[in-house]
């Protein structure tokens, strides 16, 4: 059932801002404080790994499957999973991995322990992890969810670089049906700016902004796997030499949308 998103921004500042300010926040913030404090909310939307049959794991490819391949045989694989195959304790440090596995992070702060984890768990299971800094395929029905629960026919598509690209308007259904290509990464935008999706380059989990209560009811309804940033939460909430332990919870006890 359809229902109008509730909008808790006043209308005339909607109007006064440019879709171009909707990229992925800085990183000198808390999440929390992005967008100048618009959102009432912040999710972290974890990407999930891909469970593929036998045919396409690594022992009988050698080869990360094509996004077609994911979206028609791949199902979610959840960190929760993960973190017990692996016995890597935490989605702290699951993200600690997977950014040390593409060279994100280095010295102290690389998991190079963590990287050998992850590998033994791909060599092991038909199982892949997710690519970075991109909608992630098995997420992109979830995020076109959300727009049409909220009622909303058209999405607007902020590209990562908007003064190289322009920002578009886009049917949502052509692109769950397919007919109109998803974007790959960037910001989706709801038309009266009340929520948005957002990913950064080299991360692992997407930022889903908006009212609270409309963030827990589509992360309940399809089961995401993620939690609500605290007023301290980083972009880099996998590092706790920052001193995020000594003013936060860790990541596994902080608020989901349960």
């Amino acid at each position: 059932m359809f229902f109008r998103t509730p909008r808790f921004a006043d209308p005339a500042k909607i109007l006064s801002v440019n879709p171009e300010q909707f990229t992925y926040p800085p990183y000198s913030a808390p999440l929390a404080e992005a967008y100048d404090g618009r959102f009432e909310a912040a999710f972290i939307v974890l990407h999930p790994f891909i469970r593929v049959p036998e045919a396409l794991a690594w022992k009988a490819t050698r080869q990360y499957p094509a996004d077609e391949q994911i979206a028609t045989s791949g199902s979610k694989f959840r960190w929760t999973d993960a973190i017990s195959a692996t016995g890597l304790g935490s989605c702290a440090r699951m993200n600690q991995a997977l950014l040390t596995s593409i060279g994100a992070v280095r010295d102290h702060l690389a998991d190079p322990e963590g990287v050998k984890a992850l590998q033994r768990l791909l060599e092991d299971e038909p199982v892949w992890m997710p690519t970075e800094g991109r909608f992630e395929p098995l997420l992109h029905r979830d995020f076109l969810y959300a727009f049409q629960t909220a009622g909303v026919r058209e999405l607007i598509f902020v590209p990562e670089f908007p003064a190289a690209d322009p920002v578009v308007r886009l049917d949502v259904a052509g692109l769950r049906s397919g007919s109109i290509p998803f974007p790959a990464r960037g910001t989706l935008l709801a038309p009266d700016q009340s929520f948005l999706f957002t990913g950064d380059w080299d991360s692992f989990f997407t930022m889903f902004y908006g009212q609270r209560d409309f963030i827990r009811q589509v992360a309940g309804a399809l089961d995401l796997e993620g939690f609500f940033a605290t007023p301290n939460t980083e972009h880099a909430w996998f590092n706790y030499t920052f001193g995020c332990a000594t003013v936060t919870l860790s990541p596994e006890h902080w608020q989901t949308a349960e």
